[in-house]
Protein backbone atom coordinates (compact mmCIF):
# COMPACT_ATOMS: atom_id res chain seq x y z
CA UNK A 1 0.00 0.00 0.00
CA UNK A 2 2.74 2.54 0.67
CA UNK A 3 4.39 1.73 -3.22
CA UNK A 4 0.95 2.81 -4.34
CA UNK A 5 0.40 6.13 -2.26
CA UNK A 6 4.39 6.26 -3.20
CA UNK A 7 3.30 6.17 -7.38
CA UNK A 8 0.38 8.07 -6.70
CA UNK A 9 2.34 10.99 -5.52
CA UNK A 10 4.66 11.36 -8.03
CA UNK A 11 2.77 10.65 -10.60
CA UNK A 12 0.51 13.71 -9.60
CA UNK A 13 2.12 16.51 -11.86
CA UNK A 14 1.45 14.46 -14.96
CA UNK A 15 -2.42 15.55 -14.88
CA UNK A 16 -0.97 18.96 -16.02
CA UNK A 17 1.01 17.85 -19.26
CA UNK A 18 -1.63 17.46 -21.04
CA UNK A 19 -1.81 20.08 -23.89
CA UNK A 20 -5.64 19.61 -24.82
CA UNK A 21 -8.50 19.76 -22.56
CA UNK A 22 -9.01 16.08 -23.38
CA UNK A 23 -5.34 14.66 -22.75
CA UNK A 24 -5.42 16.84 -19.62
CA UNK A 25 -9.07 15.65 -18.39
CA UNK A 26 -7.74 12.26 -19.72
CA UNK A 27 -4.61 12.20 -17.12
CA UNK A 28 -6.61 13.46 -14.25
CA UNK A 29 -9.27 10.42 -14.66
CA UNK A 30 -6.46 7.76 -14.86
CA UNK A 31 -5.33 9.30 -11.71
CA UNK A 32 -8.04 9.57 -9.72
CA UNK A 33 -9.81 5.96 -11.18
CA UNK A 34 -6.07 4.70 -9.76
CA UNK A 35 -6.19 6.03 -6.53
CA UNK A 36 -9.83 4.73 -6.00
CA UNK A 37 -9.23 1.25 -7.15
CA UNK A 38 -6.10 0.79 -5.86
CA UNK A 39 -7.90 1.71 -2.02
CA UNK A 40 -10.81 0.07 -3.14
CA UNK A 41 -8.96 -3.24 -3.58
CA UNK A 42 -5.64 -2.79 -2.33
CA UNK A 43 -4.07 -4.83 -5.32
CA UNK A 44 -2.09 -3.32 -8.38
CA UNK A 45 -4.61 -4.72 -10.66
CA UNK A 46 -7.65 -2.67 -8.87
CA UNK A 47 -5.31 0.00 -9.06
CA UNK A 48 -4.37 -0.63 -13.53
CA UNK A 49 -8.42 -1.00 -13.57
CA UNK A 50 -8.89 2.08 -12.27
CA UNK A 51 -6.66 4.10 -14.67
CA UNK A 52 -7.98 2.11 -17.55
CA UNK A 53 -11.32 3.30 -16.51
CA UNK A 54 -10.91 6.52 -15.16
CA UNK A 55 -8.75 7.76 -17.67
CA UNK A 56 -11.42 6.44 -20.71
CA UNK A 57 -13.95 8.75 -18.91
CA UNK A 58 -11.75 11.32 -18.45
CA UNK A 59 -10.82 11.95 -21.53
CA UNK A 60 -14.45 10.68 -23.15
CA UNK A 61 -15.29 13.83 -21.08
CA UNK A 62 -13.25 16.48 -21.99
CA UNK A 63 -13.13 15.34 -25.70
CA UNK A 64 -16.42 16.54 -25.29
CA UNK A 65 -15.43 19.96 -23.81
CA UNK A 66 -12.95 20.87 -27.14
CA UNK A 67 -14.15 22.36 -30.04
CA UNK A 68 -12.70 20.79 -33.67
CA UNK A 69 -10.48 23.31 -35.13
CA UNK A 70 -10.12 25.34 -32.48
CA UNK A 71 -7.23 26.18 -30.08
CA UNK A 72 -7.36 27.40 -26.47
CA UNK A 73 -4.88 30.67 -25.70
CA UNK A 74 -4.01 32.47 -22.26
CA UNK A 75 -3.37 36.41 -22.51
CA UNK A 76 -4.89 39.56 -20.95
CA UNK A 77 -7.33 41.77 -22.18
CA UNK A 78 -7.12 45.64 -22.51
CA UNK A 79 -7.86 45.98 -18.92
CA UNK A 80 -5.23 43.40 -17.50
CA UNK A 81 -7.42 40.55 -16.34
CA UNK A 82 -6.58 37.20 -17.51
CA UNK A 83 -8.52 35.44 -20.24
CA UNK A 84 -8.56 32.15 -22.12
CA UNK A 85 -10.10 32.87 -25.81
CA UNK A 86 -10.09 30.17 -28.44
CA UNK A 87 -9.06 31.22 -32.11
CA UNK A 88 -8.65 28.68 -34.95
CA UNK A 89 -5.93 26.84 -35.30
Amino acid sequence: MKKLILVMVAAAPLALVGCTTAEQTGVGGAAVGAAVGGLATGTTGGALGGALIGGTAGYLLGRSADRQGYCRYRGHDRYGRRVIYERRC
